[in-house]
């Protein structure tokens, strides 16, 4: 009698083989509806809608409904949600207590990640699980984090504090607490039209590290303030500040030539152009290169404009033909310059707007979590002896 002969076991799956793809410029870790970047084409769209119509023709708040819900509101959605905002611009009293011990010489962005984190300590669901509660930790965080910039600026300039003004929208109401006066309208349209560019890019350094941080189901104001302290890095969210240290030691239009030759012949980098990931023009300064103009005519800045605009065509001249050409910070540094608003506060601004895309990221890692765990490349000795030391 026969036996047949038992199947051979299944092989034991193996894992892929690691790919090493250092600063992972070619990994793709996460999906996301909020927004899409082809750099080799200029385009960047919030869930699918073009960077420069948004910045024509929408606000920062219908922005971030649009990124928070992948659509655009209703009337009555846009109301709700800002009703909602202005319900918590206010900040607890202890906050206004904590910035006012803080030294008045303390860089901005210190002082940003240190009270962002302090807002986790009053708020009651500061660690509550679920996306709900999310959501409404994200709203806290955009409509606060205008107030304790501003008013830090407040504290350090040894201004008296202003508190938010319930109806105003976020542009307005930031200019407000940060000059005690309101703005003209083209002043806090100028600075809403600067959120809107802002407001997402995809898997920049700072969200994937809220992304990191959120993955491990920590909370949402503990990823903020990872995202905050990765931001404040001269590689990512400084480089508006540059581009105003750079106008400032021109001086003048009739020095730019000089001042940008000599740093084209030095092969030295011009802070302003070049993009990680842009091969084109920036679609995000297509626009706010016109609305620059604008502001900077109406606030007696033209000089700025004219030498951010021979520095352009200079650069062009010589780079275009690489891919380099400006980016999204080389005329908002003049434009926050226009508005009045500190150079050493540029990369604060880019925080405050920048809060809706890293929140809405974190919303979006919660709702299809997995634990973000690259692998390193060892590259140190193997099987070395222990000895004591005598």
């Amino acid at each position: 009698m026969s036996t047949a002969t038992p199947p051979a076991p299944a092989p034991a799956p193996t894992a892929p083989a690691a790919i090493y793809d250092k600063g992972l410029a070619n990994t793709i870790v996460a999906d996301t509806q909020m927004s899409f970047i082809d750099g080799g084409k200029g385009v960047l769209e919030y869930v699918g809608i073009d960077i420069d119509s948004l910045a024509r023709q929408s606000t920062y708040e219908e922005t971030v409904y649009l990124l928070w819900n992948t659509k655009l509101p209703s009337k009555a959605e846009l109301d709700a949600l800002k009703s909602a905002l202005r319900s918590e611009y206010e900040i607890p009293n202890e906050l206004y207590e904590m910035i006012r011990g803080m030294p008045r010489d303390a860089v901005p962005m210190h002082a940003l990640r240190t009270l962002v984190s302090a807002l986790a300590l009053y708020d009651s669901e500061a660690d509550a699980d679920g996306i709900e509660a999310s959501k409404r930790k994200a709203l806290r965080l955009v409509a606060k984090t205008p107030t304790l910039i501003a008013n830090f600026e407040r504290h350090r300039s040894g201004k008296d504090f202003v508190h938010p003004n319930k109806s105003f929208d976020i542009a307005t109401n930031f200019l407000w607490m940060l000059n005690g006066e309101k703005p003209t309208d083209a002043m806090a349209r100028g600075l809403d039209i600067c959120l809107i560019l802002h407001a997402d890019h995809g898997l920049n350094a700072s969200t994937f590290a809220a992304r990191v941080t959120i993955a491990t189901l920590s909370d949402l104001y503990s990823a903020m303030t990872t995202a905050v302290g990765t931001l404040k890095g001269p590689l990512h969210g400084g480089a508006n500040e540059e581009v105003m240290v750079m106008l400032d030691e021109i001086g003048s239009i009739d020095k730019v030539d000089e001042f940008i030759k000599g740093k084209l012949e030095r092969k030295e980098l011009i802070m302003g152009f070049g993009h990680r990931v842009y091969k084109a023009y920036d679609p995000r300064a297509t626009y706010l290169k016109t609305f620059a103009k604008q502001i900077a005519t109406d606030t007696g800045n033209l000089r700025l404009f004219e030498m951010s605009q021979r520095i352009e065509s200079l650069v062009l001249d010589a780079k275009a033909g690489k891919g380099i050409f400006p980016n999204v910070d080389f005329y908002s540094a003049t434009t926050y310059h226009c508005l009045g608003i500190k150079t050493d506060l540029f990369t604060c601004m880019f925080a405050l707007s920048r809060m809706s895309g890293w929140c809405g990221h974190c919303i979006e890692q919660l709702q299809d979590n997995r634990l973000i765990r690259p692998q390193a490349k060892y590259t140190g000795p193997h099987a070395v002896t222990y000895t004591t030391r005598s």
